[in-house]
């Protein structure tokens, strides 16, 4: 699966109330295995939920993670992984992370699904 959709290609609805900050441009998410490898999203944002049920706003289908099971974000200390109370936690580069700053190549683990993370240098 090679397309490339924008978060605001996918599904939208957030409770959160966020201060808007430009988002750099060519910061992407990548799905690294399963049933969605090779699917990007564009990080257009600054608050993009993943999980899988229908309020996230990158819905996957992947049995392992939370309806709501994390946020990718971005502010003024630039783009960081949230998780978002899931049951099975979410992973920075192999370590439990409840919010973590991301840099350029990181892994987020969330259950079985692994995103890689591309951010503008």
């Amino acid at each position: 699966m090679q397309s490339t959709l924008t978060a605001a290609d996918s599904r939208v609805g957030s409770n959160r109330v966020s201060q808007q900050h430009a988002i750099p441009g060519g910061a992407a998410i990548l799905v690294k295995n399963g049933f969605y490898e090779g699917l990007e999203v564009c990080m257009d944002r600054d608050w993009l939920v993943v999980g899988r049920g229908r309020s996230a706003n990158l819905v996957l289908a992947e049995p392992t993670i939370s309806r709501s099971h994390a946020a990718i974000g971005f502010d003024a200390e630039g783009f960081f992984v949230q998780d978002l109370g899931s049951t099975n936690g979410t992973l920075v580069n192999g370590g439990k992370a409840q919010r973590s700053l991301l840099k350029d190549g990181d892994i987020i683990q969330m259950g079985k699904l692994a995103l890689g993370v591309t951010l503008p240098g």
